[in-house]
Parts: structure tokens; sequence; C-alpha cells
């Protein structure tokens, strides 16, 4: 699996700053611990790192930079009081993250905790930022009193500044909203609207937390219409071949195209680049100053010779040129096609679930568009599939129609291979190592095999999408249907061992689980050593290398496994981004991502 992009050539702190206000958390993260890993004592690289990783919702991971940072601040020559007031508002935001995923009582305690932490750093800092945050803090913890006060505090703490940032104004209007002066809040939000430019990850932020004071205060949430937030949008369509669109193509579709972007003000594209419609989508979205995430199903080299060339030398001109102006292009298997239209539909999936995951990120609507005759198929893969897929998870697909025309092929592979097609399935694959085996001695392996062993086993046999497990005594891995049955086993995994009484057993107290799951294309096949049927493949290696990677007693899981969980929208279950990672033996570089139960 590959990924590049864009962005990456801008590195260190500025290229931090650029992606982390384009919205892309990740590689904001990446760019930032590496300028802090080159360079220990650049607090700013730091705080950039943890903050990215808080807004992407990696709270346990930002949390353990900031208590690092936090212990560096003291004796920093180069921390600003900024710079001091932004880490050591940092660990209020994470203490109000934590209270957002609570209910009642605890909720309003948690809030809480998190205005005392705010409202600590203002009295220390003076400073409207910090002091607005703890006035929402405590009209969510339920003291009015105390919010309005601090709210009157703020507004005059930003006048005293005299700034004019977006920050400025949109602390205003907090504070506004707080109060309840809803005139003066909408021309500090228009203010904010002006000064925000492509900064949509600030926008993002603060259209959550206003959101937040109109649902206590009871107010219409309209009022935030005019912090702008571009739409993010999933795109699919028929080939050219299929469509018979020409390479300079029906200048009244690439109109509607483009209509239709600029309707839904979309900023950010999710797709594959097949000649025909695709790269007509993805030449709009850069038209339009769009960002474009490519997601191919194999290597470019050769989706160009399926799935562009055979419509003709121009559009496979303009697919190596959208390629090359892509924000992020990522390949979800490295292995060869071989005729199999099952890579056409996982990669598709996989780019509506990376989709679904930047517009959370954004506080953005996610939409499809689909040029697409309107004429169902049963194949797997292609527009048809696209649209049933997405249409299933409850978002809306906006069809732009094109003639429906007497067509070749499914929709998914571009030609017919002559290779007979390789029999592959997309399932989900884990494997779980335990961290401290290598001490246990003779007499100890009986209770491990009957307490340990048998106890993930117990977990396996609970869940019925479990097609096949397997163990070398260290470890166990299994295949399962799909990611949600997978990520509810290695969630119950941790759940048994826990449970385990360690030194009871007389077994090593520190005895635990490192998990890595993956999601991709398998084969089943006799194996003639065990005598039965087994899954091989290249996605199981690429599934084992993340395992030794991972901590003990912590679940990681790839990119390809977080988008088909956002796909799914599976409530009991949310990632949360940890960086990228080079996996065992050097296999490859990846971003990987901590699986949690919702609730925690």
């Amino acid at each position: 699996m590959s990924t590049g992009g864009a962005l990456a050539p801008r590195r260190g702190v500025d290229g931090a700053r650029v992606a982390l206000a384009a919205g892309d958390a990740l590689i904001a993260y990446d760019l930032a611990a590496e300028a802090y890993e080159d360079d220990r004592d650049d607090i700013a690289a730091g705080y950039l790192a943890a903050l990215a990783l808080a807004r992407a919702g990696a709270r346990a991971h930002a949390a353990q930079l900031l208590a690092t940072l936090s212990e560096q601040l003291g004796a920093s020559p180069r921390a600003t009081p900024e710079l001091r007031e932004d880490v050591e508002a940092l660990d209020a935001r994470l203490a109000k993250d934590r209270a957002l995923g609570l209910d009642g009582e605890e909720r309003r305690a948690a809030f809480g905790d998190a205005a005392v932490r705010y409202e600590r750093v203002a009295d220390r800092h003076g400073r409207a930022f910090s002091c607005v945050n703890a006035a929402t803090m405590w009209l969510l913890a339920g003291d009015d009193a105390r919010a309005c006060e601090l709210a009157a505090r703020a507004l005059e703490l930003s006048r005293a500044a005299a700034g004019a940032s977006y920050w400025d104004r949109a602390t205003e209007a907090e504070a506004d909203l707080v109060i309840g002066d809803l005139d003066a809040a909408r021309v500090a939000l228009a203010a904010a609207a002006k000064l925000a430019g492509s900064d949509h990850a600030a926008v993002a932020v603060t259209r959550r937390q206003l959101r937040l004071v109109c649902r206590a205060r009871g107010y219409d949430e309209q009022i935030l219409d005019g912090l702008f937030v571009p739409s993010v949008t999933h795109y699919c369509g028929h080939r050219a071949a299929d469509a018979h669109l020409a390479p300079d193509s029906d200048d009244a579709l690439v109109e509607q195209i483009a209509a239709h972007l600029e309707c839904r003000a979309v900023g950010f594209g999710y797709g594959s680049l097949a000649s025909g419609a695709d790269i007509l989508v993805a030449e709009a979205l850069l038209a339009r100053g769009a960002e474009l995430h490519v997601v191919l199903p194999f290597a470019s080299e050769e989706f160009d010779r399926v799935s562009v060339a055979p419509a003709g030398p121009d559009w496979s001109r303009r697919f190596h040129d959208c390629l090359a102006r892509a924000t992020s292009v990522v390949q979800t298997c490295d292995s060869a096609y071989l005729g199999d239209d099952a890579l056409f539909a996982h990669a598709a999936r996989v780019a509506m679930g990376r989709a679904i995951n930047r517009s959370r990120f954004l506080d953005a609507d996610a939409e499809q568009v689909a040029i697409w005759d309107g004429r169902a198929t049963a194949s797997v893969g292609g527009t048809s599939y696209d649209v049933s897929v997405w249409r299933n998870t409850g978002r809306e697909s906006h069809v732009i129609a094109v003639p429906e025309r007497p067509r070749r092929g499914t929709g998914g592979a571009a030609s017919q291979s002559a290779v007979r097609p390789l029999e592959r399935e997309v399932r989900a694959i884990l494997f779980a190592d335990f961290h401290g085996f290598s001490r246990l001695r003779d007499e100890q392996f009986p209770v491990f095999v009957a307490k340990v062993l048998s106890a993930l086993a117990a977990v396996l046999e609970a869940h019925a999408g479990v097609l096949w497990s397997n163990t070398w005594g260290d470890a166990v891995a299994a295949v399962t249907t799909d990611v949600a049955t997978a990520a509810a086993c290695v969630l119950d995994f941790q759940d048994a061992i826990g449970g385990l009484d360690g030194a009871a057993l007389d077994l090593p107290t520190d005895l635990d689980l490192r998990i890595g799951a993956h999601a991709g294309p398998v084969m089943a096949i006799f194996d003639p050593v065990t005598r039965r049927p087994t899954y091989w493949g290249r996605e199981l290696t690429r599934a084992a290398r993340i395992e030794p990677r991972t901590p003990a007693g912590e679940v990681f899981v790839t990119d390809a496994f977080a988008a088909l969980l956002a796909l799914e929208g599976d409530p009991r279950f949310v990632t949360e981004y940890a960086g990228r990672v080079t996996t065992a033996k050097g296999f490859e570089t990846i971003p990987v991502y901590k699986l949690w139960r919702a609730h925690r």
C-alpha cells in the first residue's frame, strides 16, 4: 500500500501548519512530529503535533505528548507567552473532549473540570482565548452566572488586545453567544468568516464549539451558517468506453460537474482515476482548487493499462496529470490485478470511508456525486455498486445522468483479462502476539494454554463472523467477514486477558497482547500441511507486520481498516490516528490508527 501527495514536500512546522489549516490532521501530525524528533527543544513543533492528534480525535496519544511538552515548558527559552498558553490550554481542551463522551451528571462534572483548567490558564496569562473557553465550559457544567461573568471578561480582554485575527472575532462571537447577545454574535461571526481564509480546520473547531453553546442556550444553529466549511465528496462514474465519452468530453457534462461542485462548495474529493467520469470529476476538483485524494485498487502503471489507456492516449496523459497534482494517492493492494474486479470494489469502499472520516474531522457534509446512467447491475464494483454502497450509509448520492447506451464490461475493470481471474475476497485480518511469552517455563505452558489461549478461543467461538483462526503458541491470527467483527474480537481479546490474574496463575504479570488488524483481499487455499483450507495473500503479510510495532495492550489498525469501519458506521468503535510507523522487517511505512470502544 502506498501513500503520497502534494503536501508531503512541505516539511517541518510550516508544512504542519499548512496541513492543519487544510484540515489534514494526519499529515500535520507526521510533519510536526518529524520536526520535533529532529529538534526536541522545538516545543512549537511538539505542540502542533499534539494539537493535530487532538483534532484527529487521538486524545490518549495527544495527552502522552502533552505531558512531555509540559515538562519541557518551564525551562525552555524558546517558548513565547502565546505558546505557553497554547500548551497549557491543550490540557483543558483534552478534558473538554473527555466530557463530550459522557452523559448526565458525569458529563456536567467533567465540563466543570475542564472549566477549572481553562480558568486557571486564563488567570495565569490574561488572554481572551482561555477565558472564553472557561465561560463555555461553565455554561455546559450548569453554572450560568459564572459563564456570563467570564464571557464578559473575555470580551474586555479581546477588545483591549485590539486583535484583528480570525480567532479574535471567533472568540468575541462565542462570548456574545454565551451572554445571549445574538446581534453582536452575528456581526462577529460575519467578520470571522471573512478572516478565515483557507483555514477550514479552525472553522470546524469553532463551529463545533459554538454548536455546544447554541444547544445549551436553545438557539437556532442556523446562526452558524455564515461560518463556512467546504463539503467532502466521494465521486464515481462510468468509464469513457462505457458512457461513450470522447477525450474532449461532452461540454454539457463537464459543465454539470463543475456546477454541482460549485453548488455544494466541494473542497475535498475522494475517488479513483479511471478514464471517463473519474478523470472529469478529478479535473473539475483541481480546477476549483479543491483537494484531490486518489484511491487506486492496484499499482498506477497497471491501473493505467487496465482502466485508462484502452480509452486512448489522451486519457492516459490526463490520468498522469491528475495523479501528479493529487493531494494524496493511496494504493489499496500492491499485488497484480489478474482480472479480479473485487479489487475495484475494495478501493471504492476505502475511498468512501476516507471521505466520511475527513468530513467528520472537518464538521462538514459528506455526499457522493455519481456520473451514472441509472441502470442497476449485480456486479461487484462499478458505478451502480458504488451508489448502492454509499446510499446504504444513509447519505445523499447526487446523480449526474448520462444517456443509457449499450455498454461492455461491468463498469469495474476497463478490459477483459485473458488471465483467469484470481479468486480473492476482501476480509478483515487480525494478528495478536503475547509480549513476555519468551519468559514462560515448561511448567507454565499447561496453564497458559488452559487459561490464556482458551480465553481467546472462547472469544473467537462467540463471533459468528470468524472464518479462520490459527495459533503459533505466542501468536493468534484470524480472518473475519468484516472489520466490525474483527474490531469486536480484538477488543474482546483485551478484555479477556485483562480479566485474568497473572500472579494467581503463576504467569508473568506483564503478559499482554499486541494486536494489529488490517482489511484487504485474501485467498482461501487448501493447505497440504495442516490439511485444511487456509487464508493466504500479501495482505496477511501486511497485517502480520503491523502487530510487532504495536505497544503492549494496544490495537493498531491500518488506514484501510479505519476507512471501512467508518463506512460500516458501527457506533461501538472509534479509531484514533497514532502516526506513521515502519512495520516489522522494514516492510513499509504506513499510517496507523488506534482502535477503541466508543465509550472510552
